[in-house]
Formats: structure tokens, sequence, C-alpha cells
């Protein structure tokens, strides 16, 4: 279930009123605690006692240390599996807390209320949940569906550009292996602010959600989904591993200029399309310098991605604008040809 939150936050009280939980957890991490927690709470009506429980933000923080510290807080609280968990935050809280919850005496239940774009839009969809280990995104997790997920767009006002703007590369992405139309009014956007954004969220999110329903444990299409991570997560897995963070987004950015290209070279989409596409990118988003990074480095981190296998690099490359494939195998000069590719673009 997918709900828009009126201001009085009724279909929530009326979700959470139906399941009579024992016990409510919210959790938050600074930036919501302060921003959306207030807001969330006048309108929360229930007899359930519930806790707050803040966590540090950032995705340096989505570990297992911080899981053990989540586990250790809900044996001293007593939790048990009619509790109910509410994860109140971005793409690191639904991603831990979801996980948290589904391994937690194997599992309770769960929603989801996302706060930025990037939460709304993917991570809060799809029961993808996980934590990061050893500089690796997301390399723990399991795959646990949330009992709802409720959003509430006036959320996205208390966001920086910078996080307005790694959610809307998601978006972007949808419309890219999905929905021509999509991707031809958000690329077309003058500017990126809550007010041109959110007409389009609800698009977003059915994509999503209609992908994930047809292979849910992703066996085949939703693999679809993954366009633009692979090049993109082990850039973004590099910049942690120096301790110095780069939005979700903007990886993302990245490695959807870099797999495109690939679809240019694989014969998949022509050069007018390529370009195209990559010059409307490049528009909204800035150059990522990773000159620094050896391709062979970047290379061995995406041979590690969870969803290769056999020792191949499994791709999701577009074959147009709205249509995707997936399990596309590229050969590794296909592939230092792109990083190379990449790295010369700001030289233009």
């Amino acid at each position: 279930m997918i709900k828009e939150l009126d201001k009085d936050f009724t279909s929530l009280n009326e979700y959470i009123n139906q399941i009579k939980p024992s016990k409510i957890f919210i959790l938050v991490d600074e930036n919501t605690h302060n921003h959306c927690l207030p807001i969330l709470l006048p309108n929360l009506e229930t007899d359930a006692p519930f806790e707050v429980i803040e966590i540090e933000a950032g995705e340096e923080h989505k570990n297992i240390e911080t899981a053990t510290q989540l586990w250790e807080i809900f044996s001293e609280m007593e939790a048990d599996r009619k509790s109910l968990l509410i994860n109140l935050g971005g793409g690191v809280i639904t991603d831990l807390g979801g996980f948290v919850a589904s391994t937690y005496k194997r599992g309770f239940k769960f929603i989801n209320i996302p706060t930025t774009l990037l939460s709304m839009c993917d991570a809060s969809i799809g029961g993808k949940t996980g934590i990061d280990h050893q500089y690796l995104k997301n390399i723990i997790g399991t795959f646990a569906l949330p009992e709802a997920i409720f959003f509430y767009p006036q959320f996205l006002e208390t966001l920086k550009f910078e996080e307005l703007r790694s959610g809307f590369a998601e978006m972007l992405k949808h419309g890219l292996i999905a929905d021509a139309a999509h991707w031809n009014d958000l690329s077309s956007l003058h500017k990126i602010t809550p007010e041109s954004i959110t007409p389009y969220i609800n698009r977003s999110m059915a994509i999503k959600n209609e992908v994930v329903s047809k292979d849910f444990k992703e066996e085949n299409v939703r693999k679809t989904l993954n366009f633009g991570h692979t090049i993109g997560h082990a850039v973004e897995s590099l910049f942690l591993k120096k301790g110095t963070l780069i939005p979700h987004g903007e990886a993302v950015a990245l490695g959807m200029i870099c797999e495109t290209h690939l679809a240019f070279l694989c014969g998949l989409i022509d050069v007018e399309v390529s370009s195209v596409i990559i010059s409307k990118i490049q528009r909204l988003f800035p150059y990522i310098d990773i000159s620094e990074f050896k391709n062979g480095a970047i290379m061995d981190l995406m041979f590690n991605d969870k969803k290769n296998q056999d020792g191949n690099i499994n791709f999701s490359l577009i074959n147009g604008i709205g249509s995707c494939l997936f399990d596309q195998k590229l050969s590794a000069e296909q592939i230092i040809l792109t990083l190379d590719f990449y790295k010369n673009l700001h030289k233009n």
C-alpha cells in the first residue's frame, strides 16, 4: 500500500488503529528528528506506547554497528513480533530500519514514511533492506516488504537542494528505463524545486512499484532498476572508502552517463540518442572527478557487485528512451573505453 498523507495523517492513524501494535518504535536521524518528527507526532493518534529512537545521520552510519545498537534497544524495550517500526527518514533510515525489523525475532512489521525525494521515489519502495559493509553498499540485507508506505510531499521543503537533486536522478532513471514521457517531462524542467517535482512523484513511485511487483526477488525485470547503478555504486564505494561521501543521486547520474555510453558502444542506441541523454544529465548534475581512481579499481568493485553471476559483470542498459534490457554482459575493453570517455568529458 502506497498512500499520500493528508495534513492530518488520517490514513496513517487508520492503519495503526487497524493493526493494533503492541508497541511503536519511530526511527529517525538528527535531521528528521528536528524537521519531520514535530510534524508527525502531533498528528499521531494511538493508544499504543511508543518510543523515538534517534541515530546519527549519514550513509557512514548504515552499518552493522548501528544495526547491533538497534537490536539491543529492541531487546531492552521488549519489542515483540506484534511491534511496529515506523521508519521516518531518507534512504539510510528505510534501508537500515527495514533490515533490523526484518531480522529481529525473525521479523516484525515496519512501515516507511520517506522524507527525502530519494526515499520517496526509490529506497522506501520494493522491500530491499540493507546495510553497507567494508565499503560495499547494501552488501548485507534482506528482501522484506514494508507493510505500507506513506508519503508527505511537504517534507521535501525541509531538504537542501543537493538532497533534492540526488533523488531527482532516480526519477530520471525511471523515465529512461520505463516511460519516455516521464523522462521528457523531467529532463525539460528548468529548475529542480519541490514545487516543480511534486507533480511527478506519483508516477515515479508507480514505475518502481510496477517493476517490483512483477519480480520481487530481482530474478529478471527488476534488474532494469539497476541502470546507472553498476558503475555508480562502484564510484560511490571508492569515495566512501577514502572517507569522502558523494550524494547517491550524483553517483547514479555519473553511472547513467557511463551506461548510456555503454549502450551506444553495444549498438543498443544510436549516437544521437546517447548524446541527448548525456547532455541533459550533464545540464542537471555536476561533474564528478574520478581521475584519481584507476579503471582497474572501479572494475574490481563492479565485479564484487551482488547482482553479478559466474564472474561476469551484468549491466542493465537502455535500448531506447523508456526501454531497458537486463543481464547485458560487456567486455573489459568496452567498460574501460566508457570510463575513459567519462574521465575526458570535463575536458571537452
